[in-house]
């Protein structure tokens, strides 16, 4: 940094806050950022209604094409498996497939589980996070004498 710009920087700290620091106003009464929208929205319908459609629809969907898909997967290993002693190789793949197919639908169902939760965890996590910074403002207020 060369000397004249930090004298320059002196002077502008020396003459004090720049317009773009300083609080000029109150924030909107629908919320800060001056877009009119609140800078957090959380909507405790919306996801109770998506937890309830993970618990209603998806998860027994997953569950039942899940069995469907196995139960097809292992006729066709059966099929292709050994009669005489011989059998072809795609049994052998199949069987592996299905394998994968049953960790990959146990994974599914966990994680949608794990969403479940949230969704409902999140709903009380807001609630809590609202609550809480509203006992540290009325503290605070009473602290400074406002």
């Amino acid at each position: 940094m060369a000397w004249d710009e930090w004298e320059q920087i002196k002077a502008g700290a020396e003459a004090g806050p720049s317009a773009s620091m300083r609080l000029n106003q109150v924030a909107p009464a629908a919320g800060g950022g001056g877009s009119g929208k609140p800078d957090l929205a959380s909507s405790p319908a919306a996801k109770k209604a998506a937890a309830k459609a993970i618990d209603d629809d998806l998860e027994p969907g997953v569950t039942k094409d899940g069995k469907h898909a196995a139960e097809t997967t292992k006729d066709a290993a059966r099929a292709f498996g050994a009669k005489d002693g011989h059998g072809w190789d795609t049994s052998g793949a199949l069987r592996r497939a299905h394998e994968t197919w049953e960790k990959q639908v146990k994974m599914l169902l966990g994680r949608l589980s794990s969403e479940k939760q949230a969704l409902s965890a999140t709903g009380i996590s807001v609630q809590n996070n609202e609550l809480d910074i509203a006992a540290r403002l009325a503290r605070q207020s009473r602290i400074q004498g406002i």
